[in-house]
């Protein structure tokens, strides 16, 4: 059944067509996930800490992508709103090539300022070599990295969810057998992880370029880009609560690597590693959902159907209270055999990680509520909120709670500490939707 932006969105079909895409963003996760899982058990504890301690930089690089992607869908799919399907085809094509030029730019920085950038984050000794062969290997890779966060959103609004999903498939399977066979196999360790990542960027971000630039049955099409400033101001905007929750995330991840290299040291980097791979699973459902049902709030808006815009957030709310409580529950009691999965290999390090993550996996109670309002407000348009939810919740608050909460709780404090974070970013949403539910049309 093929779903159209324009439609009444109904339970059913509004999980049709955002099912995809949860299911991409999982499945992203996934792969990401037995990357973590070659390196700890065949190239041992050091060479996945090296891999976590600079991960959160090279995430930096490319949270570009996902700025571009939402807040370029965001705009196309409005204007795809307002009848002018030209004007939306010149966009997206703009929106595509500065992609294209921000990594390759990014490449060439990253590569220049890689080795004193590990040395920064408090790789030494046996972790700097590892960290920097990481991270340099990766960093070739940016342009397709960037053009691959891109279109997991372009191809929600092109109205193809699924094969979207099917290419972030063969990405993943790409890298899941590079893995085994580079890291498994051949002791490459994390040479051979960054190898297998790279291979799989260009699955994910180089086949959807060509399917863009060839005859398709999308109402999208890539054409010569014409420069239009104003054009990337919006989009960049838009996106820049993306943006800033990608630079945030990774920021937050530096302060936790340090905190806990101060409190406990290697065995706490590695530990907070494999919560936050285990994480970006459970997110991917609420990140999945809000970005397949972007596009359908953009376009309503774009039409003016005010109706349908109250329709799609009490329907948004109401999923996004079930998934909070079911995930929940899921992570408070799979953090034990998900952790040894990592770390099974050393008691001492699975029992500290299982706990860290029943305490961290709390946060997921309010998390699906403050990705849904952030995205929605990106949806509609408005940047400033979005990224103003986006900074409290993923760096004001929780860099306050990382400091604040060991002082009273010790170790403990530093896993609870995205949880307060939260529940305080949660107040804020409530307070937004609130306050502009006239402004935007969808308070009734």
């Amino acid at each position: 059944m093929h779903i159209r932006l324009s439609e009444h969105f109904t339970y059913a079909k509004l999980l049709h067509f955002t099912f995809p895409t949860v299911v991409m963003l999982i499945f992203t996760s996934i792969y990401g996930v037995v990357d973590g899982v070659f390196v700890s058990n065949f190239a041992g504890k050091t060479a996945f800490a090296a891999v976590n301690l600079i991960m959160p930089a090279l995430m930096i690089f490319a949270a570009v992508g996902f700025m571009l992607g939402t807040g370029g869908s965001a705009v196309v799919a409005r204007t795809m709103g307002e009848g002018d399907l030209p004007r939306a085809n010149r966009y997206f094509s703009l929106i595509v090539s500065a992609g294209i030029a921000a990594g390759a730019a990014l490449t060439a920085l990253g590569l220049a300022v890689m080795e004193p950038l590990c040395a920064a984050l408090g790789a030494a000794g046996e972790l700097l070599p590892l960290a920097v062969r990481y991270g340099r290997i990766l960093t070739l890779a940016l342009v397709p990295f960037i053009l691959q966060n891109m279109f997991q959103s372009f191809l929600v609004a092109a109205e193809r969810p699924k094969l979207g999903l099917w290419l972030t498939v063969a990405a993943g399977l790409t890298n899941m057998i590079g893995d085994w066979l580079l890291v498994g196999v051949l002791p490459w360790g994390v040479a051979g992880a960054a190898i297998a990542t790279v291979v799989s960027s260009f699955v994910g971000g180089v086949v959807p370029l060509v399917y863009f630039l060839l005859p398709n049955k999308t109402p999208l099409r890539l054409t010569r880009p014409r420069l239009e400033g104003r054009v990337l101001v919006q989009t960049c905007s838009n996106g820049s609560s993306e943006m800033m929750s990608n630079l945030s995330t990774s920021l937050v991840s530096i302060l936790y690597n340090f905190q806990l290299m101060r409190l406990i040291g290697e065995d706490g980097v590695a530990a907070f590693g494999v919560i936050m791979y285990v994480n970006f699973i459970f997110i991917g459902v609420f990140m999945g959902y809000s970005i397949g049902a972007g596009p359908i709030v953009s376009y309503h808006y774009g039409a003016g159907n005010e109706e349908e815009l109250r329709s799609l957030l009490r329907k948004s709310l109401l999923l996004m209270l079930a998934g909070c409580a079911g995930l929940t529950a899921a992570a408070v009691l799979l953090a034990a055999p998900l952790s040894r999965i990592f770390v099974g290999y050393d008691p001492e390090l699975l029992a500290l990680t299982a706990r860290g993550f029943r305490l961290y996996s709390l946060s997921f109670l309010a998390m699906g509520f403050n990705i849904f309002g952030s995205a929605f407000f990106t949806a509609l348009g408005s940047g400033v909120i979005s990224a103003s939810i986006a900074f409290l919740r993923t760096l004001l608050f929780q860099t306050a709670a990382i400091f604040i909460l060991p002082l009273f709780l010790e170790l403990d404090g530093i896993w609870l500490a995205v949880t307060a974070a939260e529940l305080l970013t949660l107040a804020v949403t409530a307070l937004f939707l609130a306050a502009r539910r006239k402004r935007y049309g969808y308070g009734g």
